[in-house]
């Protein structure tokens, strides 16, 4: 139900799980702090720069001494955080301003959907292309706290969003899909090299895909 006008809004933080992702990763707390001070980036045992630069930024960093996934570092955040809404970011993407979050917060914030997704849309080829084939991969996401820490195994898989639109559809739980003009991300093979991006990419997928596989298994 839609808050009323006199009540007070709901808090709300920018959660980013980040591995390995200094030289974008700035980029994306600075716009999150343009929409709330509190921005969460939890480094997922990262070997470079991602902690300090972050911090930097002004985000508040959460580092695990281990990768292990994008569903752990999501939790860790979530964690460190008490808000009422979370609007999850990747660590990688280019061309995000603060009227892409308003866009995605709004019609969670005024209680007309559970969660937005965002998809790109003119911010490169690989991108928009990878987003639009799989668009409830999507890791650009508003909801409330509370639902996003009851998605089952959240934190145990590496990457949580295929566990998060299961979610969806076992609660009846309202989402759409919301445009983000001109967002991309910088491609693994852009990243780590062609070769061992293609073969991150590659495993990403495997196990994105094997999800419903892997959580029937006894």
């Amino acid at each position: 139900m839609p808050d009323s006008p006199t009540a007070e809004a709901p808090s709300v933080a920018v959660v980013i799980p980040a591995y390995n992702e200094a030289e974008t990763v700035a980029d994306v707390v600075r716009v999150g702090l343009s929409l709330t001070p509190e921005v969460v980036v939890a480094s997922d045992g990262s070997s470079d720069d991602t902690a300090a630069v972050a911090r930097a930024a002004g985000a508040r960093v959460v580092e695990l001494p281990e990768n292990g996934g994008k569903g752990a570092a999501l939790r860790a955040a979530l964690d460190a955080t008490g808000a009422t809404l979370i609007v999850m970011l990747d660590a990688d993407l280019t061309g995000l301003t603060t009227q892409h979050l308003h866009a995605l917060l709004r019609p969670v914030q005024e209680g007309r959907l559970d969660m937005s997704i965002g998809v790109f849309e003119g911010g490169g080829f690989v991108t928009d292309w990878g987003n639009k084939l799989t668009p409830h991969l999507s890791g650009q996401r508003v909801c409330r706290r509370e639902w996003l820490l009851a998605v089952p195994h959240l934190g145990e898989e590496r990457w949580p969003e295929p566990a998060i639109t299961a979610h969806l559809k076992n609660t009846g739980a309202r989402w759409d899909y919301v445009e983000l003009p001109e967002v991309g991300q910088v491609v693994k093979e852009k990243k780590r090299g062609f070769w061992k991006g293609a073969g991150a990419r590659t495993r990403m997928y495997a196990d994105l895909l094997t999800f419903r596989v892997r959580r029937k298994k006894p």
